[in-house]
């Protein structure tokens, strides 16, 4: 087994940098989606969820960063184009909404993928023995699993 410069599976590490990848660009659109609904809010809940959106955009900005840092240490290449994030991402880009509800579906839905794509990233980590990925990715899992609580709540589901 060839080992990449910090211990693990070299091949197996190239398939997770592929996962991560793909989470990556669903982070981008993600993260402009919560730019749009930040910007284009209207409405009488404007404070709250201006405030809300701007909270939640600059997380998902750190998680970017993370991501990209983790793809580099397990020795791959990030994306780092959008076009490159367009091609891959799963998650659609959301334009002209300024309805606090739909932005709040949007923000549950694509929260909701981007959980499941982190579970899968690790398990697939788990498999490799990566500690690092699966460190990086766990409190992610339960933060959004919180969020996506307060999401229900608030808009009573």
């Amino acid at each position: 087994m060839k080992t990449n410069s910090i211990g693990l599976d070299a091949e197996k590490s190239k398939v997770l940098v592929g996962h991560l990848n793909e989470l990556l660009a669903d982070f981008q659109i993600y993260y402009q989606n919560l730019r749009g609904f930040h910007w284009n809010i209207k409405g009488n809940r404007f404070f709250v969820l201006h405030s809300k959106f701007e909270d939640l955009y600059n997380e998902a900005s750190e998680k970017i960063d993370e991501i990209a840092e983790r793809i580099l240490a397990l020795e791959g290449s990030p994306l780092h184009s959008f076009a490159a994030y367009i091609k891959t991402a799963k998650i659609a880009v959301s334009e002209n909404v300024s309805d606090g509800d739909a932005c709040l579906k949007v923000v549950f839905d694509n929260l909701s993928h981007l959980l499941a794509k982190e579970r899968e990233i690790l398990a697939l980590a788990a498999e490799l023995n990566d500690d690092g990925t699966q460190d990086l990715f766990a409190p992610y899992v339960s933060g959004q699993e919180k969020t996506l609580w307060m999401l229900r709540a608030y808009l009573n589901k």
